[in-house]
């Protein structure tokens, strides 16, 4: 598949993506936190875990703070990543409670910045993502970021991306720079792919 036609496909499935996720009720919300939240901490856990990578939740994605506040609680070190504008992602621990507008828009933590390789020494990244297909393979939301920073690690620990239910899917379009992932956590259940 040409990039021309991938780049297009990948619009076409985030707009249906987003769409979803825009019109699920807060019923259907809380119960995905509650689900989501829970099978993070076990994936945490049985991993043993004792520094994670994760993104503050957007309003359309599945809330990531009830797991980062377990996190904070268990004295775990928590890196979350800032915007910058040449298309890295910083670093810094933040204090779990502070929040700021970053790039683009997103939610971002208020910190020290740690610098784009501080990434390097935790046991778990949670990424964000549109979809996942069955290989593994990642639809982020389009700026490249977590691809980037994947994409230059050395080493890297274990890389599982949050979805609502629903959103694994057979195959998402690809293209050179994108980066898959080791497994997804929903709602439901967790994912290991081989």
């Amino acid at each position: 598949m040409d990039s021309d036609t991938a780049a297009h496909r990948k619009r076409a499935l985030r707009a249906e993506l987003r769409e979803r996720r825009q019109n699920l009720t807060t019923t259907e919300r809380a119960a995905a936190t509650a689900g989501l939240t829970r099978h993070l901490v076990d994936l945490t856990t049985d991993l043993n875990a004792r520094s994670v990578a994760c993104f503050l939740s957007t309003t359309i994605e599945p809330d990531t703070r009830p797991f980062l506040n377990w996190a904070h609680a268990q004295g775990l070190r928590v890196l979350l990543p800032i915007s910058r504008a040449d298309g890295l992602l910083d670093w810094t621990t933040g204090d779990g409670e502070t929040e700021t507008e970053g790039l683009f828009g997103m939610p971002e933590a208020v910190g020290e910045l740690l610098g784009p390789i501080a990434i390097n020494d935790v046991d778990l990244i949670i990424v964000p993502a549109a979809a996942v297909d069955a290989s593994g393979m990642r639809l982020g939301w389009g700026r490249g970021y977590f691809d980037k920073t994947l994409g230059s690690m050395e080493k890297c620990p274990p890389v599982y991306a949050v979805l609502f239910d629903g959103e694994l899917v057979d195959e998402v379009p690809r293209e050179r720079h994108d980066q898959p992932v080791d497994g997804v956590v929903t709602p439901t259940r967790i994912v290991q792919f081989t």
